[in-house]
């Protein structure tokens, strides 16, 4: 197994080609929307020997560490690009507070405490709780870490960026709650819209506030929008209220000769045409065996847009070496014709994924 990469040689301006399709590689790019601290640990520590920092949010220089290590992994994992989020609470991007619910991690690489969203009654419920809550703002933001990590990154290397949840996630999963939302869907939509439309002013000006640093090859925004089959609201709220500020950030980028690649969690059957054709995404991401294989998404959408990842996570925790290479490399054989696809998991790299069957996966993109 050659991963990790003694000597990588990252190509940013190819993996763009192959995401606009202007190309046919040998071999797929790889990509992932997010790969868990606990297993950016793991690679650092085991596979490549070094000393593991543990940022701390009063020290800068421990976050700088920190960064290096995770720039490191991603290079020597063979990745084009790196994506810097909004986990980087020390760094950039928005800090939303939230009403969670808090559980034991039982993952094989534990974090003390695993995190679940509230589902009944959120933080915003009435217009007053929407003037009371604390929004946050650019004057809050410091994007120090961006420009860190750009002046970092390996010759050919570069970056997307996304810098919070996604102007739905926030609305469903941070100040609404499923339940609240539902209601006030039809009891008071005027609140409804105005709280998306804060979410998405906030980020298009985020987005605005990166264009032209060095690096950056485009925006790869999440934004969970459904379920296993069907979207999480009716399609026509989605269209109301979510996609129209999806399509502003997608125009930003390509004004400015940038990528706009969608993760979205869930069966979006019913809203594909307008991600595409209204939207104007150039590349879709999150996909599970269950609702739809990787490859019979391919074969439906491939031909206008590029195809991220797909190796269903569940099969890399549990398939054995033999069966898991070839369950990829049926996926690579599958989504490799015509161009258009880059290899990664289905969804992220969980801290209950064995990392080596993870690099099992990105070995046979190299072979």
């Amino acid at each position: 197994m050659r991963i990790p990469l003694e000597n990588p040689s990252p190509d940013k301006e190819n993996f763009k080609k192959v995401i606009l399709k202007q190309t046919i590689p040998q071999k797929p790019p790889f990509m992932e929307l997010h790969i868990d601290k606990e297993i950016i640990r793991e690679l650092t520590e085991d596979w490549l020997g070094k000393k593991w920092i543990e940022p701390s949010s009063n020290d800068r220089e421990s976050q700088k560490a920190y960064l290096m290590n995770y720039i490191d992994c991603w290079y020597r994992l063979g990745f084009d690009c790196i994506r810097l989020t909004a986990d980087f609470r020390f760094s950039s991007g928005y800090h939303f507070e939230s009403r969670t619910r808090g559980g034991k991690d039982t993952a094989q690489l534990a974090r003390s405490e695993r995190k679940w969203t509230e589902e009944g009654k959120g933080i915003i419920s009435s217009w007053d709780d929407f003037e009371k809550y604390p929004w946050p703002s650019m004057d809050d933001v410091d994007n120090w870490a961006v420009d860190f990590v750009t002046e970092n990154l390996p010759d050919g290397m570069g970056f997307l960026a996304c810098p919070s949840a996604g102007i739905f996630e926030i609305g469903l999963n941070i100040l609404f709650g499923a339940e609240t939302l539902s209601y006030l869907l039809y009891d008071d939509p005027k609140l409804v819209k105005a709280v998306f439309d804060r979410a998405g002013e906030l980020i298009l000006d985020w987005y605005k506030s990166i264009i032209g640093v060095k690096n950056l090859v485009g925006f790869f925004q999440g934004d969970d929008m459904g379920y296993k089959t069907a979207t999480i609201i009716s399609p026509k709220f989605i269209r109301e209220y979510i996609l129209p500020w999806h399509k502003k950030i997608a125009q930003l980028a390509h004004d400015n000769g940038l990528l706009y690649i969608l993760h979205s969690c869930g069966n979006l059957e019913s809203i594909m045409e307008d991600l595409i054709n209204d939207v104007k995404i150039d590349a879709k991401h999150s996909f599970e065996d269950e609702i739809m294989p990787v490859p019979q998404f391919k074969a439906k959408y491939g031909d206008r847009i590029a195809v991220i990842g797909g190796v269903d996570v569940d099969k890399i925790c549990r398939l054995d070496e033999p069966d898991l290479r070839k369950y990829v490399r049926n996926i690579i054989d599958e989504c490799m014709p015509g161009g258009g696809y880059l290899l990664g998991s289905g969804n992220s790299v969980t801290n209950y994924v064995p990392l080596k069957n993870y690099l099992i996966v990105l070995d046979e993109g190299l072979n």
